[in-house]
């Protein structure tokens, strides 16, 4: 296939049957047909088929990448008539493309271009998803900060914020800190949550934000009753956590956030030399 036809192929992909809607963009069957070199809709229909059969086998919800949808469309009398179509997202289209006949060109460009652009929707997803955890953990050593002042506030010194931290995660994980530590293999000397999952980030976050609020609000002056406030809200969180079929200790660990960050920073770098480069 010659550049100038892929090109060609690209723009009228992106450009003429690529459409938005509230900022979501999809695909009609009835263009995709064309692009795809079918004539007749009721063969294109059949790779429909195929293809929603493909989305729930891989666990996806059809409805939410094929939409039935109708149109009207001009007849020769300059009257109208309704027809069918579908609606589909860039993850059918793909599935479409896979289920297509190989032999036509068209479909042969479909499967890669809409693979390569499916993969960068992951990527892209995979991102946010690295720069939520990433901003999970500067919240909770902020807010890890605020416990340790108002420690030092309240009882004269901050040299139990190490305790009382500790004492947390045994309510929230059922284990102490150093059993954690070793189930999820940390190097010695790193902190717990720069290995922790994004929702165990949040939870400790939470937890703490509560320590927080009600040390100063009842006036807690003691390491004792701090840590007494401390301990019940990581195990009211952890109650809620296994009502919602989480547990804690279950979980496995997720990869070195400085590692992360890492990335991320130099990915950003990246990006500014070079918008469109994604990998």
């Amino acid at each position: 296939m010659k550049s100038e036809h892929i090109q060609t192929l690209t723009d009228t992909f992106e450009g003429h049957a690529q459409q938005m809607e509230s900022g979501v963009e999809y695909w009609l069957a009835r263009d995709l047909q064309v692009l795809l070199g079918y004539t007749q809709w009721r063969n294109f229909l059949n790779v429909i088929s195929k293809a929603e059969t493909a989305c729930e086998v891989s666990g996806h919800q059809v409805s939410d990448h094929f939409a039935d949808v109708s149109k009207m469309v001009g007849l020769g009398s300059g009257s109208q008539r309704e027809v069918e179509d579908v609606m589909l997202t860039r993850y059918a289209c793909y599935l479409i493309a896979q289920n297509g006949d190989p032999q036509k060109q068209e479909i042969a460009f479909a499967q890669t271009y809409f693979a390569v652009q499916t993969r960068r929707a992951e990527l892209i997803e995979l991102r946010l998803l690295e720069a939520e955890r990433v901003q999970a953990r500067q919240k909770l050593t902020t807010t890890e900060k605020d416990l340790s002042s108002v420690i030092f506030e309240q009882t004269g010194g901050n040299q139990d914020f190490a305790l009382i931290r500790s004492k947390g995660d045994q309510a929230l994980f059922g284990k102490s800190t150093q059993a954690m530590k070793a189930q999820w293999k940390i190097p010695s000397g790193r902190p717990l949550a720069d290995f922790a999952p994004t929702i165990i980030l949040k939870a400790k976050d939470f937890a703490t934000e509560i320590t927080i609020f009600n040390s100063r609000e009842r006036g807690l002056s003691t390491e004792s009753a701090i840590s007494h406030e401390h301990i019940s809200n990581n195990k009211a969180v952890r109650k809620t956590l296994l009502e919602r079929g989480i547990r804690p200790e279950s979980l496995s660990p997720e990869e070195d956030i400085k590692k992360v960050e890492r990335r991320l920073t130099s990915e950003e770098k990246r990006s500014l030399k070079n918008p469109d480069t994604l990998e």
